[in-house]
């Protein structure tokens, strides 16, 4: 179910929510993709439906409702913003994909993005959920997170302890061929006002541009973007 708050009702909502907004979903499948009593799913819907955060399309079938993009243009995310106002310049200077990740559970979230216009890329849209196992951006998020955090998310990772103490030394992880066949990637970083580690800041492309390596050519830019991130929030 991903997060758990502890709340049942809300936790189970929140997974509708979701599992409507990547997919259109009947009774049916919301029942088979949330794995809730066809009763629940059902009452949970019907509810979110109500308060708008639920409508239906043409088909009958629910999908996100307009109370939710009511929701999200008052929402503010400082650290979205400030990452905005950098990554396009990163990736202006690498000539490569730049993303933002955020941890959430055992997965990371891309909360930002830059795209070069053209060319051969690695594409990770906005949204979109990575296991916290393989790749430059999830070591750097295991790294520094807390040891009881750190120890669970080393069970079945690309990584290990000494690699994650090895990020924390130099400031910054790279990876290839990890999360994806023929994509390497370099992340470091980004910390709010108390030096907590919030988010990483990543490059990614073909390894036959970033080499097995990145690190050894970008490193510098990025932690410099990840710190301009930092200082921005």
């Amino acid at each position: 179910m991903g997060n758990d708050s502890g709340i049942g009702v809300l936790d189970k909502s929140v997974l509708v929510l979701r599992t409507a907004a990547e997919r259109p979903c009947n009774l049916a499948e919301l029942t088979a993709a949330t794995g809730l009593a066809r009763a629940t799913a059902h009452r949970l819907a019907v509810g979110l439906e109500t308060h708008q955060l639920l409508s239906r399309d043409g088909t009958g079938r629910w999908v996100p409702g307009p109370a939710l993009a009511q929701l999200a243009a008052s929402a503010r995310d400082d650290l979205r913003e400030a990452a905005l106002l950098v990554l396009p310049r990163l990736r202006d200077a690498t000539g490569e994909s730049v993303q933002l990740y955020r941890r959430e559970g055992a997965e990371r979230v891309c909360v930002a993005a830059a795209e070069p216009p053209a060319g051969l890329r690695d594409t990770v849209p906005v949204g979109t959920r990575l296991p916290m196992s393989a790749g430059s951006a999830a070591s750097v998020l295991a790294a520094f997170a807390d040891d009881e955090t750190r120890e669970r998310l080393l069970d079945g990772a690309a990584y290990t302890a000494k690699s994650l103490a090895e990020v924390r030394r130099r400031g910054w992880a790279h990876s290839a061929a990890e999360r994806a066949a023929g994509v390497a990637s370099i992340s470091a970083p980004v910390h709010d006002r108390d030096g907590t580690v919030v988010a990483a800041v990543s490059v990614s492309g073909p390894i036959e541009r970033l080499g097995r390596r990145p690190g050894d050519r970008w490193a510098d830019d990025l932690i410099a973007a990840a710190a301009e991130i930092t200082e921005r929030i």
